[in-house]
């Protein structure tokens, strides 16, 4: 009886000394009403800022859907990118994606089962009109093609940037993750949790698969930026983030955030 005292004394001393979250930390934040795309930017290839050509990014029964419909058979490289309204810094990140059909056909081969989540990206409002890819790093979402290979997702692409990866200055465009592969029309958990430039994680269904650090400007893969904006070897410490329109219909649903202790 004596030591059950002890230790439920111990327990009642460690509430009341441990908040429920550590300081700093925010609460959930949703960054989708699921009725509109109230607060996201529209950035296409070939259009201005705020022209959602084709109604590629749109909602329905709660989701933000990624078409081509309306493109006439003819996508023309129109890469689009839907951005929040507002950049970040440290922050854990949420949401849930699924691959739709039918691949548009007119787009590049790789696009197929392939799309992402871009961060600390340039802000769009400084893209010109014919600026392929944000200078921005991505967390690349791929399915399985059928064909029994394995095919992650989660992956890390580099448009116009390039990290640190396993201790070492890395310049690959992609490095894949270590997560399962994972079939077209089904939901997956995606997690980002980014402090800053000293660590980046992606999450998959609740396993890390790849972790890294010390995003920075450069490389290529990004064309016809703006000059001003590609500043080689400039840290990036935050950015916006953006749902990506690739060739493939996908979905994403329950986009949420948590800013974490130092965001600005």
């Amino acid at each position: 009886m004596k030591k059950l005292w002890i230790g439920l004394l111990a327990c009642i001393t460690l509430t009341a000394s441990s908040p429920a979250t550590a300081p700093g930390d925010g609460e959930w934040m949703s960054l989708f009403n699921g009725k509109n795309l109230k607060n996201w930017i529209v950035k296409i290839h070939h259009h201005p800022v705020g022209k959602n050509f084709g109604n590629t990014f749109r909602v329905k029964d709660g989701v933000i859907q990624v078409r081509y419909d309306q493109y006439g058979g003819n996508f023309n490289e129109q890469y689009g990118h839907l951005y929040y309204k507002t950049p970040f810094s440290h922050y854990h990140l949420q949401l849930e994606y699924r691959f739709r059909d039918p691949w548009e056909k007119t787009a590049p081969s790789y696009t197929i089962l392939n799309s992402g989540l871009m961060f600390h990206s340039q802000d769009p409002r400084t893209m010109p009109v014919e600026q392929d890819w944000p200078i921005s790093v991505e967390m690349q979402f791929l399915a399985g093609l059928g064909d029994g290979q394995p095919r992650p997702t989660g992956n890390m692409c580099s448009p116009g940037t390039n990290i640190v990866y396993e201790g070492k200055f890395d310049t690959r465009h992609c490095i894949d993750s270590k997560s399962k592969t994972y079939g077209k029309d089904e939901w997956v958990k995606a997690e980002l949790i980014v402090y800053g430039d000293s660590l980046i994680q992606h999450v998959i269904n609740g396993d890390t698969v790849l972790q890294y650090s010390k995003p920075s400007i450069g490389g290529g893969v990004a064309n016809r930026y703006d000059p001003k904006q590609k500043i080689d070897g400039k840290a990036l410490t935050s950015g916006f983030v953006a749902l990506q329109s690739e060739g493939q219909p996908i979905d994403f649903r329950n986009i949420r955030i948590k800013k974490l202790p130092g965001n600005k």
